[in-house]
């Protein structure tokens, strides 16, 4: 049986129902799971989280899944590089208007000219917000079959830059509309490199204070040591396919490249949006705000966006089967992971809603 349709034995939501039987119906889901998960949510920070976790993180090894078991979590990343750029706005080292002409490496400025982009009209406010017109390489169907096809490949932040040239040609005149696009936060992670003096790993574990917030299962994937306290990464699947021995460099520079477990993932977006990261409450509204392009509303520098019952939720979420979700209105956030790719939008994102009390997650419940 799948989460989904364990959460059919409750007509309101799980996030709906009293604080005590909201973990008894979580370890309901859990033992009913088809799939290999893991989920850890917090309210306002305390301590008294709800979690829950079923199946095997390395079924050859009989490691179960935790809370506490990494995973990659691919685009997730995007929330803390841009958090991490943010962090050097409120610093002063950077402009979220100035043109990245200048101050991405001078090579990937020269790919992009040479495909008809004009880095002195992008600016580093379109890179977070998805609206300087980059095509998205990470999502072409090419790019993922080669991945399959050469799994151990290393790939260079200038070769998935001129992937993105080689693909297709400028989608859009930068800041008119919202397009997904790993590669623009590729070129984020160039422009903090750049800025710091820094690794893209260390420049982002500083700013971020991930030693303050005690995360220990968090490192950034073939750029730093995996922590002494962190257990092994959990194996994870596209299609019934173990990926987890596909190089780190598939989508490592900015795009993805972070490894987490749930509990450090909750962790750290809650400390976003409760004053742990940030030094300045406006920098937080800076991140959340309406872009003015088109889409500008559903995604915002670095996070997706969309309403609630009581307020915005914003979130995030990872190729290989990862998202975290926070509700202003409660101040709650729940993080999500399964090793099984296909069951991410069909089980977890439901399951994550209904943790927050969304009663969409209800619709079709008998009783």
């Amino acid at each position: 049986m799948t989460v989904l349709m364990a959460l059919a034995a409750v007509c309101t939501p799980v996030g709906a129902l009293p604080p005590p039987a909201q973990q008894a119906e979580l370890g309901a889901i859990a033992a009913r799971a088809e799939a290999p998960f893991a989920l850890y949510t917090l309210r306002a920070g305390k301590a008294d989280a709800l979690t829950a976790a079923a199946g095997m993180a390395d079924p050859a090894m009989t490691r179960t899944m935790s809370v506490d078991t990494p995973v990659r979590i691919a685009s997730n990343t995007k929330t803390f590089v841009a958090a991490t750029v943010l962090r050097l706005y409120e610093q002063g080292r950077v402009a979220l208007d100035a043109p990245i002409a200048g101050l991405v490496d001078p090579d990937l400025a020269a790919i992009l000219s040479a495909d008809g982009y004009d880095p002195r009209r992008i600016t580093v406010r379109h890179l977070l917000s998805h609206s300087a017109g980059l095509y998205d390489h990470g999502g072409d169907p090419r790019y993922v079959a080669a991945m399959l096809a050469t799994p151990r490949r290393e790939w260079t932040r200038k070769e998935l830059v001129a992937l993105m040239a080689e693909y297709a040609d400028p989608q859009s005149p930068p800041g008119t509309r919202f397009q997904y696009s790993d590669t623009g936060y590729i070129l984020l992670g160039d422009i903090i490199e750049r800025l710091t003096g820094r690794s893209l790993a260390a420049a982002v574990r500083e700013q971020l204070r991930f030693a303050e917030l005690g995360l220990t299962s968090t490192w950034w994937e073939t750029l730093e040591p995996q922590p002494a306290s962190a257990l092994p990464r959990a194996r994870q699947h596209i299609d019934g396919r173990d990926v987890s021995n596909v190089h780190a460099s598939f989508d490592l520079y900015g795009g993805g490249g972070l490894v987490m477990s749930v509990r450090d993932l909750a962790t750290l977006f809650a400390a976003l949006f409760e004053g742990r990261v940030f030094d300045d409450p406006a920098t937080l509204a800076l991140m959340t705000a309406k872009g003015t392009h088109e889409g500008g509303d559903r995604y915002r520098l670095g996070l997706f966006a969309q309403p609630g019952q009581q307020g915005d939720i914003f979130s995030h979420s990872g190729f290989w089967g990862t998202g975290v979700y926070y509700d202003v209105a409660q101040r709650r956030v729940v993080a999500v992971a399964t090793t099984r790719q296909e069951f991410f939008r069909r089980d977890m994102v439901p399951l994550a809603l209904s943790l927050l009390g969304e009663p969409g997650q209800c619709a079709g419940r008998a009783g």
